[in-house]
C-alpha cells in the first residue's frame, strides 16, 4: 500500500473545521484535477459520492462511500470501485498559540494499492500503459492532497495565509 498523510494546523475550534471537511461537494473548489462530485445520501456513514476526475488525457470517475465518521473528529472513506483505496481526515483540538482564540491539528490520510487497479476499467489512449500512467499519477496525487488540505485550510479560515503542512509518504 502506498499512503499519503498531509497535516496541519487550523486556527478554528474542531466542530468548525469539521463542517468544512464533511462537505464533500465542495471539495472541487480545492482540487486542480477534481471536476465534479455527486453525492447520492445525507454525508453519513454509508453515503456515496461520485468523484469526477481529469488529468492529462484522462477522465475518471471514482465512487467512494463514507464508512463512518466521530463528528467532530474523524471522517473514515474507502473507494469502492476499481482501486484498493481508503482514507480519513482527521481532526485534533490543541493548544492554540498566543494570539488565537482556537487551534486544531487536521490530518489527511489516503492508503492506495497502485497493483489493484485493473487495466480494462479505464480508457487509455493507444501505446500507453497502465504501469506508465500509475508512475506518473503517484506524484500528481501528493501534491494534490497538499493542494487541497492549504486550500481547505484558506476555506476553514476565510483568508489565504502560509501553511506549514507536515507530509509523510510510503
Amino acid at each position: 500500500m502506498n499512503t499519503i498523510d498531509i497535516s496541519t494546523v487550523v486556527y478554528l475550534p474542531p466542530e468548525e473545521v469539521y463542517d468544512v471537511l464533511i462537505d464533500f461537494p465542495r471539495y472541487p473548489r480545492y482540487s486542480e484535477h477534481l471536476r465534479g462530485v455527486d453525492r447520492h445520501g445525507d454525508g453519513s456513514a454509508g453515503t456515496t459520492y461520485d468523484l469526477h476526475f481529469a488529468w492529462w488525457k484522462l477522465t475518471y470517475t471514482a465512487r467512494s462511500r463514507v464508512t463512518d465518521t466521530d463528528p467532530p473528529n474523524r471522517i473514515d472513506w474507502r473507494v469502492v470501485k476499481d482501486i484498493d483505496a481508503n482514507g480519513h481526515w482527521a481532526v485534533e483540538e490543541r493548544e492554540p498559540p498566543e494570539g488565537r482564540e482556537h487551534a486544531s491539528t487536521v490530518h489527511f490520510r489516503v492508503e492506495y494499492d497502485t497493483d489493484s487497479v485493473n487495466p480494462s476499467n479505464f480508457d487509455l489512449p493507444r501505446l500507453v500503459s497502465l504501469s506508465w500512467v500509475v508512475e506518473k499519477v503517484k506524484p500528481v496525487i501528493e501534491r494534490e492532497g497538499q493542494r487541497v488540505v492549504e486550500r481547505v485550510v484558506a476555506d476553514i479560515e476565510g483568508e489565504r495565509r502560509p501553511v506549514d503542512l507536515d507530509v509523510e509518504t510510503r
